[in-house]
């Protein structure tokens, strides 16, 4: 059985099989503990920037809105 790194974590000819089979067992739930807290962050980091898109759709309204008030104004004194 090798590390990830390729190096042998067990001098070869020491392994039987339901060693390896126990490594090997070992290494995958490592890896699906790893994905699982990807998959977390993935999740976290998703949420915030949904947050952020909806904020800043939020901003740009009020400022639309802002800039739409302030020209029916200056159309309104002109006009006077």
């Amino acid at each position: 059985m090798s590390g990830p790194n390729g190096d042998s974590l067990v001098p070869a000819g020491e392994v039987s099989g339901e060693e390896d089979y126990a490594a090997l067992d070992f290494m995958l739930d490592q890896i699906s503990f790893c994905l699982d807290h990807l998959e977390e962050k993935n999740d976290h980091l998703h949420a915030q920037l949904q947050d952020l898109l909806e904020s800043n759709r939020e901003a740009r309204r009020d400022f639309q809105q802002q800039l739409n008030q302030n020209g029916a104004n200056s159309a309104q004194e002109a006009g006077m």
